[in-house]
């Protein structure tokens, strides 16, 4: 069939929407008409360290229709609203543990470029497309595989619902899963980007008597005090540490960073205080020079929120429906023949959450 792509030839070309070819969807596998696909940080990186092989079609966040299902898909059909998720093999034993994100097959199925089988579904003129995080969802159609495919109500904008596959779900799910705070605690959370106001919410929805917010772009502290911030720290301005500490006497129970930027990494650990819990989702932090273990503080990485997503992100979408995550207010829709000022717009920060819509 044919199909409309935004094709990425290489990490420092713009993307060419093309015609390109899809397959039709093997046994466990599900046709999705796109709807609208999320545009996250994974896809910038992804493209600009050419983390998957080119030329590919990346997104990750696809929410859409189900148009076609193979022969032994038995949890979607037809005409069902879905979002996307990341790919897992489903029989490793993190897997079959309840924590897929940490499937051992998850760098090969989610950024080979192939699927589970080692093929791709998209081909144009003879040539392999790479597929990406089990989906492409830069595409008016994606294949993937039921395991990858989270059922979701019709009463909500279907073009609304993509980030909670990948961005949204890594930031709450950080909170609700990862770090687990108890009502009352107190969190600080470094980067006001998509994934770190997802945190914001969560945090909020568990009931942290502090929630410290830390960037350096005035307009995303402010949307975070809306969502939910009790305090906010513009780091251009103010000693993050410092401050923290002036706010909570001895530092917070737990931190979240979702920039990777290795000295804000650093000082999300010192902010803790004793027995504290510092998180981090982009990558690991050098604490060379730390004197973070002396006082039994702890440091954990998390993948997706250690989400199930066919569990996460229903609950997401009821917290959203009670009016208690409203992360509609993180987002702009853009065209989907607008895919790179999309980019650059979520590069510069003018939009914290872009979703394409293909129309």
């Amino acid at each position: 069939m044919k199909i409309q792509a935004a094709i990425t030839r290489d990490s420092t070309s713009p993307f060419e929407l093309e015609e390109i070819e899809i397959k039709e969807p093997k046994a466990n596998e599900v046709l999705v008409r796109i709807v609208a696909s999320g545009v996250c940080h994974t896809d910038a990186t992804a493209r600009d360290l050419s983390m998957v092989p080119f030329p590919a079609v990346l997104g990750h966040e696809g929410s859409g229709i189900v148009e076609k299902v193979g022969s032994n898909v038995t949890t979607v059909a037809p005409g069902d609203h879905v979002v996307l998720s990341f790919a897992s093999c489903g029989h490793c034993e993190n897997c079959l543990s309840g924590m897929p994100a940490y499937c051992l097959d998850f760098m090969k199925l989610n950024f080979a470029g192939v699927m589970a089988d080692g093929e791709s579904p998209l081909h144009q003129h003879g040539e392999r497309l790479s597929n990406f995080f089990g989906q492409s969802s830069f595409a008016t159609y994606a294949i993937a595989s039921e395991r990858s495919v989270v059922k979701v109500d019709k009463d909500v904008d279907l073009a609304l619902l993509g980030p909670l596959g990948c961005g949204i779900q890594t930031g709450s799910g950080t909170v609700f899963n990862t770090l687990q705070p108890k009502f009352g605690e107190t969190i600080a959370i470094f980067g006001a980007g998509g994934v770190g106001l997802s945190a914001v919410m969560a945090a909020n929805i568990i009931g942290c008597s502090k929630i410290i917010v830390l960037d350096i772009v005035d307009s995303r502290l402010e949307l975070a005090k809306e969502l939910g911030a009790t305090h906010v720290i513009n780091t251009k301005e103010m000693d993050a540490v410092e401050e923290i500490r002036k706010l909570t006497g001895y530092g917070v129970n737990y931190t979240l960073d979702t920039t990777g930027i290795p000295f804000i990494l650093s000082q999300a650990v010192e902010a803790l205080k004793p027995l504290g819990t510092a998180a981090f989702v982009v990558s690991a932090p050098d604490l060379s020079k730390s004197q973070t273990f002396s006082l039994g503080k702890r440091v954990v990485s998390g993948i997706e929120g250690d989400a199930v997503p066919q569990l996460f992100i229903p609950q997401l979408i009821e917290y959203y429906k009670q009016g208690r995550f409203p992360f509609d207010k993180l987002v702009k829709f853009y065209e989907f023949s607008r895919i790179n000022e999309a980019f650059a717009d979520s590069k510069s920060g003018v939009t914290v959450k872009p979703i394409i819509k293909m129309g």
